[in-house]
């Protein structure tokens, strides 16, 4: 038979030109082919008789013109000598043509005609360049479409129908097709869809080859869109429909059929189909397809001319629009006849509109967003085309619903900024109805629509331009809010087992939750949005943004939008309780104006969703004034353009319930007739009109759907009853009858719909949305930036949180549990990036609970437990990811998190040293040059020793527990398993980082390192008097040394930290009697901080000191137990910040701690070293702590613990201090001014003072090395005060309070025969000799005071109680020996200075006498030694003495004589 091509599918016609492309190049080649083909279709004909009989006959009848002609070609196709594109293809193409047109062929020669037909297509000869190319092109087309053939056998009819099929798409596929006009492709479209509608009583092959053809055809096509100019001014600008334009051209170009009439059936003609047809079910479809196709308006004959030419053009946009017309009048046919509750013939049901729908997806995926340039084809989208596919969205049939979602989706991404409202309603009354399963869906259905809802979701930017437009549109629905909630709550299993169902909930929520994680880095996070207010009433319904492009003005107002939105809902709310308390909250909030104006309550009785619709029916019909203006603002919302009455009722009625009292009725329907008729004057001549029309529809209503109406109104009765309303005239017959069968067919529901459940989508509100998306605000682009992600979070966040939370409870696969990480992952990093800090900390609480570590352990080996379970290992290792990444925004989710970590802690799982080693490694950093010691000072191995036995902790040590598991065996080998699963926990224990929460706690915010520090003190748990379990004490024992880590971790905020840290040692301290583990740790834990913090916080180190004060409140059994590390410590402390303790109060502190080591046997030594350190060369010593450091080195001189020779070396450190004093004097005596030296000098006196009476007091020290040492200590401080500028007070009180007393008390103890006081005699040498020798250097200054005279019988009389002295019960000739000598030195030192003679004054000269009178008793034969001439004198008159003799003798006195230099004791 020729060449025929039967292949199913049109691989082989693509894939021919390639081979011929190579093989064709030359001339003669092609003149090959065509001659074979030609030969080809000769050689089947000759088979038949009809044919081959005329010329093998010897008659002498010409051969017939076909055969003729293809000879001809024949001749003719070797002679042309020109390039192939230079003649004219209809030469060599119209034999082949002949032969396809004629009737008189057999189906076999007809095909193999086609099969060459379809090859010389195929071989690019023909292209755009070439001669007479349309011409050829449109003779193919027409030849093709009128094909005609004898029917011998269906085998032979199909093939040839499927060969005009690769014909036709041939000539669409081929360069030249760009040449055809668009009433020819439109006529390819109509002959492919008759063969598609042929198929169907043929066999299975054609029908598919005949569907997919259409398929491509509609591609091809539709591809070739975008290369189409939008030069159509012409089809855009006239006001006909597109059913017009082919109105009026010549039939045979219009879809549908032209009836030929054939009798007998044995012919097929491509063209004229309609007897085929009638007894197939779908008649109706193509007779509707038809009827719509040739609709011709009044005007249609006129523009006739107009039509053809547009036709006759090449193919472009007119074309398009038909065949996209068509395809969707496909669906309107199918719903007229198969979507009525009688028919269950679902194999049509769906048959049709699949193929209707396959098609017009295929034209939007290719047409894509080229639609927008083209009105009419946008028109059609988004009327005819939505309009259907929102009624296909509820058909049963899940394969046309899954259809329909995909073609939305594609409409989204192309045109979604044309079909706001579009899409809105589709969410709303398909997406969102179904796939909550209610209104009767099925499961199948409901996971169709829930698959592509999650479709959607994973479009980067749907959710948030669905809330950006819809959301935060005061006239639109919370489309995004619906969505999330509807995927939160069917990702809930609810008793029932998780099913894919769920799953895919989940995965749409994350793909939401993913996507505004990924925007995060996408900048735009601030969420320092300012806080929308409104200070005052502004119209607000109709405000446009200034620029919808534009990020910095439509976030803005979006946002205000939303604002206003909820604002208005809670109104909304006040309203449907009581109406009048409404208004005044709306006032309140500046959502209506403080004088009510009529048109901002119409607005917001037309434009908020949630009213009580029953109540603003009342208003609305309520008879009061402003009432009826509020009525007729609000009927003045609506548009009614070009609607019918009955529409335009139904949609005034909706919004409100009409009220029953007939009055209101009657108001409310004049405001309604006035706006209908101010808007479609078309019928109705005046407003009365529309108002009786309107009661009349109203009755009509009541009449024919009210079951107490018996008795129904009949067509005629309603026409009857209209006469004569219009102006005195009747209406139109039609136009009432139309009315009449609408209200019949559909009840004007009177009682409208509550609430917000998703509607229906009726004719009437189709109508009102179309009307409505003229006048919508544009459609925001969302770009991937993170706008609006924090309102929209705070919306979903705990829903999605909750969803998540419970999958991941039921969920039993590890796919599974991933997926829900992930969104738990993503969740905290959008929490954290909008600082939502109560979002994150629910989040730790719901992944706390799936660690499993917070359970009470029933479990008999945990940790195994825990290693064989995956899903709390995700969990764990997540909650601690969650700590480390986003610690920052956590408050109490840490107390949860401790939670766990103490619980590892329980199990043994925690690397041994969590806590020591967070501080210790930023001590090693911070400070290497006392890095060392500092870090090693408290080595666990000592802790340990002194303090309670720790268990084995450790990951080894609980390895080795492991080993050696207890039961019933003493020693069985753990198993296999129980070593996998015990594995598995250390790794998902190393992969959690624990450490580094505490070590990087130096990133952390200050709030959220607050409440870290806060929930440690909390896990701790309060100190309790008398014994706390083992357990209890360990925790707290790591608590605290967590918290000492932080502290220490984060010493530039030690402000933060410090009042909750310090109260929690301090209730350790002050609770514990006993030593522990804990107070241990509590103590040294200070002294850490102390020494750590020190250098660099100034400012604090008083507080830091004072929190010493702590170890000073220690029970005595701890501190003692203590008491050499405290030491330790404290000197290590002093050492390395000597420098930094500036004040008095930190001084005080550190001599306490220091002063109680001097009675301690272990301690002592530390203490003294440190008071060494501070007080050697006056290296540390400081006004503030002077007298704190000597009364300390005072404690140790006199203290009994250790050597005698500590005692002697702390009175050097005493007696060395006076240097001090003289340096600071001196510096002083340079720096200051006048007055504040003289303040200087008294503080520098009374620090000395302080000093000679703490050397005073261990002058009467037990042990004689020690006494004798503090008498000669004391001496030093007493004689060696240069530069110490001491006043005469100052030393009158010496005198007193030290010298005096010190002569007392040791002349007591010598006199009280005390065993523990061995030779005291020496001691008294020495406090005489003390005596003298600071009394003679003084004498120049003392003796110019007034009280000299009694100073001096001070001394005499201890000179006298001296000698008379019994050591032992005897008197001590050396003590005896030595007072007499210094009596008489000083005697005469004060002869030669002129300070003891006798004076003839007034009243006798008292000095002179008193002084004898007490040597006497001491030494009567002193005073000749001393005044040898002294009779002589005595009978000299008493006033011979002049002040010049006493001068000039004083300055005779031999320098050698006096104790010291004169400048020395000068001053003062």
């Amino acid at each position: 038979m020729g060449r025929l091509k039967l292949q199913s599918g049109i691989k082989a016609i693509e894939e021919e030109p390639e081979d011929c492309d190579t093989t064709c190049s030359s001339k003669a080649t092609l003149a090959c082919m065509i001659n074979s083909e030609v030969g080809a279709v000769l050689a089947v004909m000759r088979r038949n008789v009809r044919w081959g009989g005329r010329y093998m006959s010897g008659d002498d009848q010409l051969e017939h013109s076909l055969i003729q002609s293809l000879k001809a070609l024949r001749k003719q196709i070797f002679l042309w000598q020109l390039q192939w594109h230079t003649i004219n293809p209809a030469v060599y193409l119209q034999p082949f043509l002949d032969v396809i047109r004629s009737d008189e062929t057999g189906a076999p020669i007809t095909g193999v005609a086609l099969s060459s037909l379809h090859k010389i297509l195929t071989l690019d000869v023909i292209d755009q360049n070439t001669v007479n190319v349309e011409d050829a092109m449109r003779l193919v087309v027409d030849a093709v479409t009128s094909c005609r053939f004898e029917v011998t056998d269906p085998a032979s009819e199909e093939v040839v129908l499927m060969k005009i099929l690769q014909v036709l798409l041939a000539c669409m596929k081929s360069k030249a097709s760009v040449m055809l006009s668009n009433q020819h492709v439109c006529t390819i479209v109509n002959t492919c869809f008759r063969i598609v509608h042929q198929a169907e009583k043929k066999g299975e092959l054609l029908q598919r080859i005949a569907r997919h053809t259409m398929h491509e055809l509609v591609r091809c096509i539709f591809s070739h869109l975008s290369n189409v100019d939008n030069t159509e001014h012409a089809l855009v600008n006239r006001t006909g429909t597109a059913k017009q334009e082919l109105g009026g051209i010549d039939n045979d170009y219009a879809f549908g059929a032209k009836k030929v009439e054939n009798g007998n059936g044995t012919e097929y003609d491509g063209q004229a189909s309609s007897g085929s047809f009638a007894s197939n079910g779908s008649a109706g479809l193509v007779a509707t397809a038809r009827e719509e196709s040739m609709v011709v308006a009044g005007n249609g004959k006129a523009t006739v001319p107009y039509d053809l030419h547009l036709m006759t053009e090449l193919y472009g946009v007119p074309c398009m629009v038909e065949i996209f017309h068509f395809l969707c009048s496909l669906l309107n046919a199918a719903e007229h006849v198969g979507m009525g509750p009688r028919s269950n013939t679902l194999a049509f049901d769906e048959d049709v509109p699949l193929f209707a729908l396959g098609l017009i997806n295929s034209a939007i995926e290719l047409g894509g967003p080229s639609f927008r340039r083209h009105p009419r084809l946008l028109s059609l989208i988004q009327d005819e085309l939505f309009r259907n596919l929102m009624q296909f969205g509820l058909s049963m049939s899940p394969l046309i619903l899954s259809m329909v979602c995909s073609i939305v989706l594609n409409l989204y991404h192309h045109l979604r900024t044309e079909l706001k409202l579009q899409l809105e309603a589709f969410f709303s009354c398909v997406i969102l109805r179904l796939a909550q399963g209610k209104y009767g869906a099925s499961y199948q259905q409901q996971e169709v629509a829930m698959e592509a809802l999650v479709d959607f979701c994973r479009q980067k930017t749907f959710m948030v331009e669905m809330y950006a437009n819809l959301d935060c549109d005061i006239t639109c629905s919370n489309v995004f809010e619906d969505l999330a909630n509807l995927l939160s709550k069917s990702a809930f299993p609810v008793n029932c087992p998780l099913s894919a169902m769920h799953i895919l909930a989940l995965d749409g929520l994350i793909a939401v939750i993913q996507g505004m994680a990924e925007r995060i880095g996408n900048g735009s996070v601030s969420s320092e949005y300012a806080p929308v207010s409104l200070e005052e009433y502004t119209p607000f319904w109709m405000v446009k943004c200034d620029s919808y492009g534009d990020p910095s003005h439509w976030v803005p107002f979006v946002r205000r939008r939303k604002y206003i939105k909820r604002r208005l809902m809670i109104g909304a709310d006040h309203f449907n309780r009581d109406p009048k308390k409404g208004l005044e909250f709306l006032q309140g909030t500046h959502l209506l104006p403080d004088k009510l104006d009529p048109q901002s309550v119409a607005c917001f009785f037309r434009y908020t969703a949630g009213l009580d619709k029953n109540l603003v029916g009342d208003f609305l019909g309520n008879h009061d004034d402003f009432c009826v203006q509020v009525l007729h603002e609000f009927a003045g919302t609506f548009d009614f353009q070009d609607m019918n009455l009955d529409t335009a009722l139904r949609l005034f009625l909706e919004t409100f319930r009409l009220p029953g009292e007939s009055q209101k009725i009657q108001r409310v329907l004049e405001a309604f007739s006035e706006r209908y008729y101010e808007q479609s004057p078309q019928i109705l001549v005046n407003k009365d009109a529309a108002l009786l029309l309107s009661y009349s529809l109203i009755m009509l209503n009541t009449d024919q759907h009210n079951v107490q109406v018996k008795k129904k109104m009949t067509e005629e009765d309603f026409i009857r009853n209209n006469r004569h309303i219009n102006g005195g005239n009747d209406l139109p017959r039609e136009f009432l009858s139309e009315l009449y069968h609408s209200i019949c067919k559909n009840e004007i529901r009177t009682t409208p719909e509550q609430g917000f459940g998703y509607p229906e989508m009726t004719p009437s509100r189709w109508i009102d949305l179309m009307h409505k998306s003229k006048k919508t605000a544009p459609f925001i682009i969302a770009d991937s930036r993170a706008y609006l992600d924090h309102d929209m979070f705070a919306i979903m966040s705990g829903p999605t949180i909750a969803a998540i939370s419970v999958v991941f409870d039921h969920a039993e696969h590890e796919d599974v549990y991933q997926t829900c990480i992930d969104g738990f992952l993503a969740v905290a990093k959008i929490s954290a990036c909008h600082h939502l800090e109560d979002v994150l900390d629910d989040l730790v609480v719901s992944l706390c609970k799936f660690t499993t570590l917070l359970n009470p352990s029933s479990v008999e080996e945990p940790v195994l437990a825990f290693g064989d379970d995956t899903k709390a290992r995700m969990a764990t290792v997540t909650v601690f990811t969650i700590a480390n990444r986003y610690g920052d925004y956590i408050r109490t989710g840490w107390r949860n998190i401790l939670d766990c970590i103490l619980r590892l802690h329980k199990l043994g799982l925690l690397p041994a040293r969590v806590a020591s080693d967070a501080a210790d490694e930023s001590e090693l950093s911070a400070d290497p040059s006392h890095g060392k010691p500092i870090t090693n000072s408290l080595s666990s191995a000592h802790i340990q020793s002194i303090g309670t036995p720790r268990r084995s902790s450790g990951l080894m040590g609980r390895f080795s527990q492991l080993l050696s598991l207890e039961t019933e065996e003493p020693r069985s080998q753990p198993t296999e398993q129980q070593l996998a699963a015990h594995q598995r926990t250390l790794q998902t224990i190393q992969k959690c980082h624990i450490d580094s929460i505490f070590t990087e706690s130096k990133f952390l915010q200050a709030e959220s390192l607050l409440q870290l520090a806060r929930a440690l003190i909390w896990a701790a748990g309060r100190p309790q008097k008398g014994n706390s379990s083992p357990e209890d004490e360990d925790t707290a024992v790591f608590c605290l040394e967590l918290l000492i880590a932080i502290t220490l971790n984060n010493r530039d905020r030690i402000v933060l930290l410090w009042q909750g840290v310090y109260e929690h040692i301090a209730n350790i301290v002050q609770s514990t009697v006993m030593p522990c583990a804990l107070v241990e740790k509590a103590v040294f834990g200070l002294l850490r901080i102390c020494q750590r913090l020190l250098p660099y916080k100034e400012n604090l180190a008083d507080e830091l000191l004072r929190s010493l004060q702590l170890v000073l409140k220690l029970d005595a059994r701890v501190a003692d137990a203590y008491c050499e590390q405290i030491t330790q410590e404290v000197s290590r402390l002093v050492k390395a910040n000597a420098t930094h303790i500036r004040s008095q109060m930190g001084w005080r502190t550190i001599t306490s701690l220091l002063s109680i080591t001097a009675r301690h046997p272990e301690a002592s030594e530390a203490g003294f070293d440190a008071l060494l350190f501070i007080m050697s060369d006056g290296a540390h010593l400081l006004p503030a702590n002077y007298g704190l450091c000597v009364d300390a080195a005072r404690q140790f001189a006199e203290s009994r613990v250790g050597q005698a020779e500590r005692s002697v070396r702390a009175l050097d450190l005493m007696s060395g201090s006076v240097d001090c004093l003289a340096r600071w004097a001196n510096e002083a005596k340079e720096a200051m001014g006048e007055e504040d030296l003289a303040k200087m000098f008294q503080d520098i006196g009374d620090l000395w003072l302080r000093l000679v009476q703490g050397l005073r007091k261990v002058c009467l020290d037990q042990r004689e090395e020690v006494r004798n040492h503090a008498l000669l200590s004391l001496q030093k401080c007493l004689t060696a005060v240069d530069g110490i500028h001491i006043s005469h007070g100052l030393w009158l009180q010496c005198f007193d309070l030290v010298i005096f007393t010190m002569l007392d008390d040791v002349l007591e103890i010598a006199q009280g025969h005390q065993k523990d006081y061995r030779n005291m005699e020496g001691t008294l040498i020495l406090a005489m000799k003390l005596l003298s020798k600071v009394f003679l250097q003084l004498l120049y200054e003392l003796s110019q005071l007034t009280t000299f005279c009694k100073l001096w019988l001070g001394v005499l009389s201890r000179m006298e109680k001296y000698m008379k002295v019994k050591i032992r019960g005897k008197k001590s000739e050396k003590l005896q020996e030595l007072v007499l000598e210094l009596l008489k030195h000083m005697l005469l030192v004060m002869k030669t200075r002129g300070v003891l003679m006798q004076r003839s004054a007034l009243g006798g000269d008292s000095l002179w006498e008193l002084t004898w009178l007490h040597v006497n008793n001491i030494a009567p034969s002193m005073q000749s030694e001393v005044f040898p001439d002294q009779d002589l004198e005595q009978s000299l008159p008493k006033h011979g003495e002049t002040g010049g003799v006493v001068s000039g003798e004083m300055a005779s006195v031999p320098s050698n004589e006096t104790a010291a230099p004169e400048g020395a004791s000068a001053g003062g």
